[in-house]
C-alpha cells in the first residue's frame, strides 16, 4: 500500500513540476506564428508505386522571422523536406512529403514540425490506402478451331 501511495505522490510531483516549467515561459506577442492551409493530406486510394508526393503550405502570420528547426516523420517510409531559410512575416513556405508507395495497405503517418512559432509544434498527417498493382497478363493468341496446320 505504501508503494502505491508513494507512486501516486511522485507522479503528481512530476506533473506539477512539468506544468510549472512551461507556465514560466511567456509567449512573445510579436513573435512568429505558423498558419497551415491544411494539416492533413488524404491520398485516397492509389496503386503500389504511385505518386506519394504531397505539399503542406504555410504562412508566417507573426511579426518576426519564422524558423523551422526540424521536421520529423513518424517512420522512415515518410520523408519530409522543408524550407530551411527564415520565413519573413506574411511570407509563405512549403513542407514537401514523399511517402514510399511500394508498401501496400492503409497509410496513417504523422509529420511533426518544430519551430520558433508561438505554437512551437504542429503535427501534420497523411492518410490513404495503397493497393497492389493489378497482375500483368500475357495476351492470349486466338485459336481458330476450323483451321488446319500448314505442312510444307
Amino acid at each position: 500500500m505504501k508503494k502505491i501511495v508513494f507512486s501516486i505522490i511522485m507522479f503528481a510531483i512530476a506533473i506539477i513540476t512539468t506544468n510549472a516549467q512551461n507556465a514560466g515561459i511567456p509567449v512573445n506577442p510579436n513573435g512568429p506564428d505558423i498558419q497551415f492551409t491544411k494539416t492533413t493530406h488524404d491520398y485516397g486510394t492509389i496503386q503500389q508505386g504511385g505518386d506519394g508526393n504531397c505539399e503542406f503550405k504555410f504562412k508566417n502570420t507573426g511579426k518576426e522571422p519564422l524558423i523551422l528547426s526540424n521536421v520529423i516523420s513518424s517512420c522512415g517510409c515518410t520523408v519530409p523536406s522543408w524550407t530551411r531559410e527564415p520565413i519573413m512575416p506574411n511570407k509563405e513556405g512549403t513542407i514537401k512529403v514523399k511517402y514510399d508507395t511500394n508498401r501496400i495497405g492503409i497509410i496513417s503517418k504523422q509529420i511533426t514540425v518544430m519551430s520558433n512559432a508561438k505554437t512551437d509544434r504542429v503535427v501534420l498527417s497523411i492518410a490513404g490506402k495503397i493497393e497492389p498493382k493489378p497482375a500483368e497478363q500475357m495476351p492470349e493468341k486466338a485459336i481458330n478451331p476450323g483451321a488446319s496446320p500448314v505442312n510444307h
